[in-house]
């Protein structure tokens, strides 16, 4: 998952940027609205973490910008306003949700999580597929019984691979959504951490999870889904 934050406050920009870095999210960060926008329209993101009151651009229009040029990526604002009029107002602008601030990290990220599973149309932290599961709470995942031990992107491609379930996921689209903009690998990266997760998931299992559409690229998935 891709989050981009946007938040003037350096340390609190620079502590959200940890602590979804931690979770296993792909993280773009700015510090104004302008910024923003133009991150918004150059790349595809699952959520958005936006301050209100920022330079250049507020956070309200930065919303308004978007939704008037079709991006309907999910909106959290994080504001130090806590009127009601003020939610309500955030709220009939399009955002999903509104945190007051101070906050409670571990209440950021719950909402985080909440905020992308609408997005993708899942219903609890729980995916599964056959008998692969993975917690997006605890970031656990298991094969059955088997516990598997997952490097933080080797979770996250796994994580963006079963929310898409059955769909197959061309590289580039992969590369968007798990890497960002401060990437600076090889043009194979989504090939070599696909293989990474075959080794884990699928090696020595009679079922195989993992596969490859020739041409079109990766799909998780059961052979009779």
């Amino acid at each position: 998952m891709r989050i981009l934050i946007a938040e003037d406050e350096r340390d609190l920009n620079e502590l959200i940027r940890k602590k979804l870095t931690g979770e296993g999210y792909s993280v773009d960060a700015c510090f104004d609205g302008q910024e923003a926008l133009d991150y918004l329209m150059s790349a595809e993101y699952d959520g958005v973490i936006l301050d209100v009151m920022m330079p250049k651009m507020d956070g309200m229009q930065v919303l308004r910008e978007m939704r008037g040029q079709g991006i309907q990526t999910p909106v959290m604002f994080l504001t130090a306003r806590d009127s009601v009029d003020d939610r309500v107002k955030g709220l009939d602008a399009g955002a999903k949700d509104y945190m007051v601030k101070p906050f409670a990290f571990r209440e950021l990220m719950a909402r985080v999580r909440a905020m992308t599973r609408e997005k993708y149309g899942t219903v609890s932290n729980c995916l599964q597929v056959g008998d692969l599961t993975l917690d997006t709470g605890s970031q656990e995942v298991r094969r059955g019984s088997r516990r598997i031990d997952l490097s933080a992107k080797e979770y996250a491609l796994l994580r963006y691979m079963m929310t898409n379930r059955g769909i197959v996921l061309s590289r580039e689209r992969i590369e968007n959504h798990v890497w960002n903009y401060d990437y600076e690998g090889g043009t194979n990266v989504v090939d070599v951490y696909i293989r990474y997760l075959r080794r884990k998931i699928d090696e020595g299992e009679e079922k195989k999870l993992i596969h490859t559409v020739r041409g079109r690229g990766y799909v998780i998935r059961e052979e009779n889904d």
